[in-house]
């Protein structure tokens, strides 16, 4: 016997005008012109240029608008009709759309680091085999030229395309790649990377080669800065020889294919807000990028108009009128939410400025309030997740220089006063201890802590670790210098 329930539930859905507009809130200012170049190409409703005062036409533009359709018979309106009626293909906001792909900021082209790599590998003496085997290693180097992927795995790799070989000659080839400039690239570890550049050097240097020495057989200790046990190993018989050799270690590159042209993309912070300072007056202004000028296509008002005054309603001008509105329409869903992205952008970092007016007046990190997004959306009366899309992606310009929005939000930490002062205050203070504190004898955490609570910081010790770790900033033996 079936049963009949009544249930109610209460949910909230999200209209095409909302995730249209959340979806653009996060586009930063650097993707926004791809965006709307993106949005002007799939709709021919929208253009760039000031909006014009709307033309209304004469009712003899009405017949020859329908005698162009009976004309027009080669029109192809499933060209257009296929899409959503919405105007847009709609998702969720988090949600992947497959029809979209990674867009980059283009940059001027240039050759990669295995290209240059394969460049050195011409100029070697080598057999057809050998240079096979040689292509293959320089493909299997990661982007900061090391070569992690085991040997064995190469030799499966080679197989795999033809090419029989075995670990030995595959050692082999590595040596003559260990040659390429720059220095230390196909090392398979730190240990090995610094040594290649070390043997570069001129090895009758006394200090190049306690360095060698050092590390290799004492690179264990050298990573931990156990120094009483490297001049132990080395030989060597006083602090100002082992300085000597380190200091020629610190100034080694740790990656060495990191700075190959090409090797990575650049690219560009493009602040979403700028502000200046006029004689102790705030002036914020928007970045101009963020203020295209875009309008509803005359051609197509003037056909919706047409069609108001047509008598004739047959299937073709159905079709045609309803691919007309929903261009139309989609164009003013998408000004209308430039316009609503401007607003809101505007409207949240007025209120950030406002909370943090002495910092934007001085950039002196300590007048760092402590901030969360609760209260600059209790404050302009928004959704906390509003503000939260507008602080993960946007930036500002000052005089101070480029600072992320994130950078102004933080925990509030009680003080001996009772008034609560933010956390970056507190780590820029932890910052400065440490940047002053003798580097041969460098504050532990425990005598941080006590330094803090002595500027009125209630603070414990496992969160002044958390701090510096945030800050990545090591451990008193790790920051050890010699003299």
């Amino acid at each position: 016997m079936q049963k009949l329930e009544l249930t109610q539930t209460l949910g909230q859905k999200l209209s095409p005008q909302q995730i249209q507009f959340i979806k653009l809130l996060q586009v930063p200012t650097a993707e926004l012109d791809t965006r709307i170049e993106e949005e002007l190409e799939v709709n021919p409703a929208l253009e760039e240029g000031k909006e014009e005062e709307e033309v209304r036409m004469e009712d003899s533009s009405v017949d020859e608008f329908e005698d162009s359709l009976d004309k027009e018979e080669d029109l192809n309106l499933d060209d257009y009709l296929h899409d959503d009626f919405s105007g847009y293909k709609m998702y969720a906001d988090g949600q992947h759309n497959p029809d979209d792909e990674d867009k980059e900021i283009p940059v001027t082209s240039q050759s990669t680091m295995q290209e240059q790599l394969l460049d050195q590998v011409g100029f070697l003496n080598l057999g057809d085999h050998q240079r096979k085997i040689a292509e293959q290693l320089v493909g299997s180097l990661e982007s900061d030229g090391y070569l992690r992927r085991e040997l064995d795995a190469i030799k499966y790799d080679l197989a795999f395309v033809g090419v029989e070989t075995n670990v030995e000659e595959i050692e082999a080839v590595l040596q003559k790649v260990h040659g390429f400039d720059p220095a230390g690239i196909g090392a398979r570890n730190l240990r090995e990377c610094l040594l290649l550049q070390l043997k570069r050097k001129d090895l009758k240097d006394p200090d190049i080669e306690r360095a060698i020495k050092i590390i290799k057989n004492s690179y264990d200790d050298f990573t931990k800065k156990h120094f009483e046990k490297i001049m132990r190993k080395a030989g060597l018989s006083s602090e100002r020889e082992l300085k000597k050799a380190i200091d020629i270690i610190v100034k080694l590159n740790p990656k060495p294919g990191a700075n190959m042209a090409g090797s990575n993309r650049a690219q560009y912070l493009i602040p979403d807000f700028i502000l200046h300072n006029d004689n102790g007056n705030l002036e914020l202004t928007l970045n101009s990028k963020n203020a295209p000028e875009l309008r509803v296509s005359r051609s197509y008002s003037e056909m919706m108009q047409t069609y108001d005054k047509s008598k004739k309603k047959d299937k073709k001008l159905r079709e045609t009128v309803s691919f007309v509105k929903q261009k139309l329409d989609a164009a003013k869903w998408f000004i209308d939410a430039i316009r609503q992205r401007q607003q809101t952008l505007l409207n949240t970092m007025n209120a950030i400025v406002s909370y943090q007016y002495d910092f934007f007046l001085e950039g002196d990190e300590s007048k760092l309030k402590p901030m969360i997004l609760k209260d600059i959306a209790n404050k302009i009366n928004m959704d906390i997740s509003t503000i939260s899309r507008v602080a993960n992606s946007k930036s500002i310009q000052t005089e101070f220089g480029i600072f992320p929005l994130k950078f102004f939000f933080s925990e509030g930490i009680a003080t001996d006063s009772g008034v609560d002062v933010s956390s970056r205050e507190v780590k820029y203070t932890l910052r400065k201890l440490i940047e002053d504190e003798e580097k041969t004898k460098p504050l532990s955490d425990d005598k941080l802590e006590k330094l803090l609570r002595a500027k009125g910081y209630n603070i414990a010790r496992r969160t002044v670790a958390k701090y510096r770790e945030q800050m990545n900033i090591p451990v008193a033996r790790l920051r050890k210098e010699l003299k």
